[in-house]
């Protein structure tokens, strides 16, 4: 099984300053997705999933001037996990969102639908890695020209052989492997500046 990266120390020692404007847009472009996503899981329409990761986001912003790294109670998205957790079973108790069964049929299909449980730690890490990778995924292609990132995308994420991408895009074979091999090299830098190995 593979591990999904930890998030940087660096990243979260920055976070203490409430006006490090590039530490907080890093941590909101990898988070505030995953908070999102974690939401709509469960069933939460658009609005609502945005307000819980929005209330999160604002929770954890306020706690990190206190915040201390302690490995031994746990990692940071472990951290938040709890906190996004506590946030959607709250919201998901709270008896403006209740529904008072009638036992007609309307209102068992409205229950029937309602979210039974709230998604599990691994579910949360495998978002995240995913996140991550795609948040690199982002930036490196802005880095790239776009024969370079279609040379990447069709080998190794669409796993089309080299031979016939370079024909498609009018490439050597070893200029698609090239590619393919800066892309993946990027990617790894990038990862690995907002995640411990």
């Amino acid at each position: 099984m593979n591990q999904s990266p930890t998030t940087r120390l660096s990243l979260l020692v920055r976070l203490r300053d409430a006006h490090d404007r590039l530490a907080w847009e890093q941590f909101v472009g990898l988070y505030a997705p995953l908070v999102y996503g974690f939401a709509r899981k469960k069933g939460l329409q658009d609005a609502d999933a945005a307000d819980i990761a929005q209330d999160v986001l604002t929770s954890v912003a306020q706690q990190m001037r206190q915040w201390e790294f302690d490995p031994q109670r746990g990692s940071f998205r472990g951290w938040l996990f709890t906190i996004a957790r506590n946030r959607l079973r709250n919201w998901l108790a709270s008896p403006a969102r209740r529904i008072n069964g009638s036992g007609a049929d309307d209102h068992q299909a409205t229950l029937q639908s309602q979210p039974d449980a709230v998604p599990d730690e691994a579910d949360w890490d495998a978002d995240y890695a995913r996140r991550v990778f795609h948040w690199a995924a982002n930036q490196v292609r802005e880095q790239v020209s776009e024969q370079t990132w279609q040379a990447f995308e069709l080998t190794a994420v669409a796993t089309r052989p080299g031979p016939e991408v370079a024909e498609q895009l009018g490439m050597t074979v070893g200029a698609v492997y090239l590619a393919r091999s800066r892309v993946m090299a990027k990617l790894k830098t990038l990862v690995q500046s907002v995640g411990d190995e």
